[in-house]
């Protein structure tokens, strides 16, 4: 087998609003059905239609399934970016444009050009403008397809699932990928040097998108209530909890709906919602960006203060202000971790993996009511939207919800000296009552201004100061409860480490792996949580350097480890990415070498 089996980039270059995310997104499932891992990432303009959009597919057999610099086949249908996508193809890949009008001129020597009249096809077997142009989409699938030799029974079953229930678009669907085929088959030598050869390397792996398994693991959670406002990249979020609850949370007796999802007028209004149900008892949630979580921010200071139990979860997309709404980064760390005025601390969960959204969503409605405050669940943009590789969810039904410190009756009636901020346990986590829970006995007032142990409004120094110290016991308590950093691997004789979180593991575990190959060994530390529990200390502790990947401009997650565990910061070099695009392993290794003290001297990154 050579190096161009089952390991190289696609990228297709289209016009938004023309219906070809559907067709490259078939392109991708039909890599995934030959059992090969596939990395598709859908790069769009914020505009509903007529600006340039991408599709990059990544081909790894090797399971690498971060973003890869260069491109090995292109199929540039975008008369826009045309120019733009020729140079893009690296030297030796192929061009695949629509050849219905003649190029002036092949503007490059170093790559092929494969000339389809896609357009021309569409005309003379279609008489539907809109159909011609959507089954355009299908022709250079079909073409794409030939040439990488993609077996056309993985394409049949597609469409047999994608149009079940509309079995009469199945035939010109098949009838447009042949076209593209057939053309391929009478004009050129096939398949390319990029070629697939069936695996079965995804085993019982699932294509999936975070915010989808993000919606799911609410259900999971049992989450009951969602209050929203909609901002991209996070809309699809409530899509996925409103199809599923549609499903899962009928009652079977009534056939009504257990759940409740409200649209409000922004997102200030949404948090409220939230944290009126859970004041109430409710599990409940929002999903928003950036700019939500500028706007949420009085009322996030009301659910740590007051001790609320809520769930957020932040899509991340560029900023500042509205910034880049359709592409990716990891700039709202510290404005999530400190969100609202005053001293607050909030917890973050940071998955990397669709199976990571579903098992932390669900996961963080139980930290939210132990901990009694809101829960912060960092995605982005290209974790949410697009499609990952996942191993497949998993649930125990016999699972019990964890209420944390929730009286009931019995103990509200036996409870002799019951404040509702008091610390009796030592942990910094209080006893709370829900409303109605005893028709005389553990009422409190809900406030978001200063007061004593039994909620009693007060303006004096020491009852503040011993509420704000056992908020702070209460964080302290909270290391033990949130998810452990993963140590992917910590070898004694390795002087540096890699730390990373979120979907910088994709690109991070890839840089590792071959610079390994290389001969420079290189600790890592996936960072799953916020606060950081001892173990991150101890691994920053055990080595010389660390160098710290993220994807913003100012080092957030370096600036949170400086702060909160009085690191060095001299000792922490950051590896940064803030184009909007995911950082690739290229990126990383080159800048590590870029970036390392002159003292210590290695070989070239490859």
């Amino acid at each position: 087998m050579n190096n161009y089996v089952n390991d190289f980039v696609v990228r297709f270059a289209n016009v938004n609003g023309t219906g070809s995310a559907s067709a490259n997104n078939m392109f991708a499932k039909s890599i995934f059905r030959m059992g090969i891992p596939v990395a598709p990432k859908n790069i769009f303009p914020s505009n509903i239609q007529g600006l340039p959009t991408w599709y990059e597919v990544r081909v790894s057999e090797k399971g690498y399934l971060g973003r890869r610099e260069g491109i090995d086949v292109m199929v540039a249908v975008n008369p826009q970016s045309f120019a733009r996508d020729v140079a893009d193809v690296k030297p030796g890949g192929y061009l695949i444009y629509d050849s219905t009008k003649p190029l002036h001129q092949e503007l490059r020597n170093d790559i092929t050009f494969i000339g389809v009249p896609m357009t021309a096809l569409c005309l003379e077997h279609y008489s539907v403008p809109r159909l011609q142009q959507l089954f355009k989409n299908i022709v250079y699938v079909g073409a794409l397809s030939k040439l990488l030799d993609i077996e056309v029974s993985v394409f049949e079953e597609i469409f047999a699932e994608q149009f079940a229930g509309k079995e009469k678009l199945i035939a010109p669907n098949m009838q447009a990928l042949n076209l593209g085929r057939d053309y391929i088959a009478e004009h050129y030598n096939f398949p390319l040097k990029f070629r697939l050869e069936r695996r079965d390397l995804v085993k019982d792996a699932i294509l999936i998108d975070g915010n989808t398994a993000c919606g799911i693991g609410a259900v999971y959670g049992g989450a009951t209530v969602a209050a929203w406002y909609p901002i991209t990249p996070s809309t699809s979020l409530m899509d996925g909890f409103d199809k599923y609850a549609a499903k899962l949370r009928i009652d079977a007796e009534t056939g009504k709906r257990n759940y409740a999802i409200v649209q409000m007028e922004d997102e200030l209004a949404s948090m409220g919602v939230v944290i009126g149900a859970g004041w109430n008892g409710a599990r409940a949630f929002t999903a928003t960006s950036g700019p939500g979580v500028s706007l949420m921010s009085e009322f996030i200071g009301l659910s740590y203060f007051a001790e609320v139990p809520a769930v957020l979860v932040d899509v991340q997309r560029g900023g500042p202000s509205t910034g880049m709404p359709t592409r990716t980064q990891q700039s709202d760390l510290i404005s999530a971790a400190y969100a609202s005025h005053g001293d607050t601390k909030h917890i973050l969960l940071f998955p990397s993996t669709p199976k990571e959204c579903f098992d932390m969503m669900a996961m963080s409605f139980d930290l939210a009511e132990q901990l009694q405050t809101l829960v912060i669940v960092m995605t982005d943009l290209d974790l949410g939207m697009n499609d990952h590789m996942s191993p497949p969810f998993e649930w125990d039904d016999q699972k019990a919800y964890q209420r944390g410190k929730v009286l009931n009756a019995q103990q509200i009636e036996e409870a002799i000296d019951w404040g509702r901020y008091k610390d009796v346990d030592g942990d910094g986590i209080p006893y709370r009552t829900l409303p109605g829970t005893h028709p005389s006995k553990g009422a409190y007032f809900t406030r978001g201004t200063s007061r004593d142990e039994y909620a009693k409004y007060t303006e004096e120094g020491a009852p503040y100061v011993r509420n704000m110290d056992r908020l702070l016991k209460k964080w302290e308590t909270a290391k033990s409860y949130v998810p452990r950093p993963e140590i992917v691997r910590f070898e004694q004789d390795a002087s540096e480490g890699l730390i990373y979180f979120g979907t910088t593991a994709w690109a991070a575990k890839e840089c590792t792996d071959r610079m390994e190959m290389e001969g420079v060994l290189l600790n890592a530390m996936r960072i799953k949580a916020f606060p950081f529990n001892q173990e991150v200390s101890d691994y920053i502790h055990a080595h010389d350097i660390i160098y710290v990947v993220e994807q913003n401009r100012d080092a957030q997650l370096k600036t949170l480890l400086v702060n909160e565990l009085s690191i060095d910061p001299n000792k922490l070099i950051s590896i940064l990415n803030y184009d909007g695009f995911p950082i690739t392993a290229d990126k990383i290794g080159n800048l590590i070498h870029q970036l390392k003290p002159s003292a210590v001297t290695d070989t070239a990154f490859k």
